[in-house]
């Protein structure tokens, strides 16, 4: 039995011991365990909330301590209506832990298998949003359209919304309709036949042919020709196709799952997308959110790739520093998750021998794209301060964005829990809460 024991002090050899909440969450994006055992930590409920977003089949046992039956009975009761497996005293005997322990653990092997959960790297709001949307709709046939800007894991979702479906074992074939020329597009959507065109020394088998029984990912459909946009309708109204330069009429049993970073409705309205095509692939929208939107899973983010990407350099799995995981905080990420990933690659080369990455790793482009705490200027107490531009700046928005960010930063390490954050900041948690209402307002 393999236990996520956080701050619990269980020792055992199949024991994975974490006394921050936050790295435990973190390590279910890369581990499976059987059970999560959770003793004295900060905040309970946010953390189960975490666990559950991470992996919602996992059982988490709670070790509880407290001054009066009354306050432990409303304790268990609040736990266990947010999905815990269970909730013990801390005089719980050995035997009886072990008992329930077992018990628990049992009902993860009963529970249903959402491995494609682990494709979506991410337990914010956001997030889990993502995932709660895709638990929905990944079993149905539904079309879906993903949107979102360049680099936010568009075909990462359509990757999971395949996976949860009854689809899985089929093939998931993708294509990028604005990578590949016009004259060979439909070719490749449907398939050829010989002679067909110059060029066609053969029968060749398209990409709906292909993903036959299983999903087809159309990615940048929005730069779809016109003409191709009236056959593809045709196919997802009437399920069937036929060849470029064939009569012959072929079924298409695939789920279509499209997504585009354009703005569709206003190339409705410019006549470049069919708007009856539109609705079609419109069937369940999903739109993914900017990297900028989700800064609490960039630390989960940051570990994860560290961690794909020295697996696939054989190297060591490097850590990451405190001050480094602040440093790429600050920073806008234009380019969403697939620049986060790119800035990690070369960090993991810059760092040459070095086991920590440090800031100094990564070289992010423009000082504009940094959020204003972290603007270089001068110094004062040892934290940079922009430099004030020939032209003048705004003092009021700036001291409230970094205001603003401090305190974000400040929950982003406490895992939320705002009575920490008060205190590294030294603030009154009463201070610090009405500094967060206004200033989110503002």
């Amino acid at each position: 039995m393999k236990v996520l024991s956080i701050g619990s002090g269980l020792l055992t050899p199949a024991t994975l011991h974490h006394d921050d909440p936050c790295l435990a969450v973190e390590q279910l994006a890369s581990q499976e365990f059987d059970l999560a055992l959770v003793g004295r930590v900060d905040s309970s409920e946010d953390l189960l909330r975490h666990l559950l977003a991470q992996d919602r089949h996992l059982p988490v046992l709670f070790l509880v301590a407290g001054d009066s039956p009354s306050w432990l009975l409303d304790q268990a009761s609040r736990l266990l209506k947010l999905g815990a497996a269970g909730v013990l005293t801390e005089d719980t005997s050995p035997t009886e832990l072990e008992r329930a322990m077992r018990q628990a653990a049992r009902k993860r092997v009963l529970a249903p298998p959402e491995g494609w959960r682990k494709t979506l790297v991410g337990t914010g709001p956001a997030m889990s949003k993502i995932a709660d949307l895709i638990r929905l709709v990944g079993p149905r046939r539904a079309t879906v359209l993903i949107t979102g800007e360049s680099g936010t894991g568009k075909e990462m979702a359509a990757r999971a919304l395949h996976l949860a479906s009854t689809r899985a074992s089929m093939p998931f074939v993708a294509i990028n309709c604005n990578a590949i020329p016009r004259e060979l597009l439909e070719a490749e959507l449907f398939g050829h036949v010989k002679g067909s065109f110059t060029g066609a020394t053969q029968d060749r088998i398209g990409r709906f042919e292909q993903a036959q029984s299983g999903t087809l990912f159309l990615d940048e459909i929005g730069d779809l020709p016109l003409d191709l946009q009236t056959k593809l309708l045709r196919v997802l109204q009437e399920r069937e196709f036929e060849r470029v330069g064939s009569s012959r009429t072929m079924k298409a049993d695939v789920r279509v799952i499209a997504a585009t970073n354009a703005d569709l409705p206003a190339r409705i309205r410019e006549g470049r997308f069919r708007e009856d095509l539109y609705y079609r692939l419109n069937v369940v929208p999903l739109e993914m959110p900017p990297l900028r939107e989700r800064c609490e899973d960039l630390p989960l983010l940051v570990r994860h790739f560290v961690a794909k990407i020295c697996q696939m350099e054989t190297l060591p799995e490097k850590s990451v520093s405190r001050e480094t995981l602040d440093h790429l905080a600050g920073y806008s990420w234009p380019g969403n998750v697939r620049q986060l990933e790119n800035a990690v690659e070369m960090a993991i080369a810059m760092s040459g021998e070095r086991t920590m990455l440090l800031p100094s790793d990564f070289a992010l482009p423009l000082p504009s794209q940094l959020r204003p705490a972290a603007v270089p200027g001068v110094r004062v107490q040892g934290v940079a301060v922009p430099a004030i531009p020939e032209e003048g700046l705004d003092f009021e928005r700036l001291v409230g964005s970094f205001e603003l960010s401090l305190l974000e930063q400040a929950l982003r390490r406490t895992g939320g829990n705002k009575k920490q954050a008060a205190d590294i900041l030294r603030l009154k948690r009463t201070t610090m809460n009405a500094k967060l209402k206004s200033l989110s307002a503002a």
